[in-house]
């Protein structure tokens, strides 16, 4: 078995499913490969070297092409993550309206600071420069669940939802 054959079968059947779905909207390959990228960190939580390859494999085209864009989207992870991704919202309008109560907060309760993971490898804290909702700042992000308005009162429930 050759080297490009391997990477390929490591693959899982449903993480090439995915990528194919997404393959089928585009005009061609490569066009899929931030889809292809959340796919596969949909399932194994961040992209390895070896993951990336494996991608970059699938979708024919270098490891280094793909890699230059999977380290551009802050929303693709290249380390290993906790089984949940805080992101902290620190934007100007999450600044003016508390962001730093709410960071200290949030690392104090959790006892990391950013680019950390907690020792249960329950969280991982990330900032983030926007999430799109200055209206109802400050704001942060848990996986797909996003929250507005927070207050440091509000993040022991919002911590305890995620186990």
């Amino acid at each position: 078995m050759n080297t490009s054959t391997q990477r390929k079968a490591m693959l899982s059947l449903e993480e090439t499913h995915e990528i194919d779905e997404a393959i089928r909207i585009v005009p061609y390959k490569k066009a899929a490969c931030i889809e292809a990228l959340k796919v596969v960190q949909e399932h194994r939580r961040w992209i390895s070297d070896e993951s990336l390859r494996e991608v970059a494999d699938y979708l024919q085209m270098s490891a280094e092409e793909l890699d230059s864009v999977a380290t551009f989207y802050n929303m693709i992870h290249r380390k290993p993550v906790g089984r949940h991704v805080i992101l902290l919202c620190d934007s100007i309008s999450c600044w003016v309206m508390g962001y730093e109560n709410i960071r200290a907060a949030v690392m104090e309760r959790l006892g990391i600071q950013y680019g950390q993971t907690t020792g249960d490898n329950r969280f991982t804290l990330l900032p983030n420069p926007c999430l799109g909702t200055c209206d109802h700042a400050p704001a942060l992000m848990i996986d797909n669940d996003l929250y507005r308005d927070v207050t440091p009162a509000m993040l022991g429930d919002i911590l305890d939802k995620y186990s």
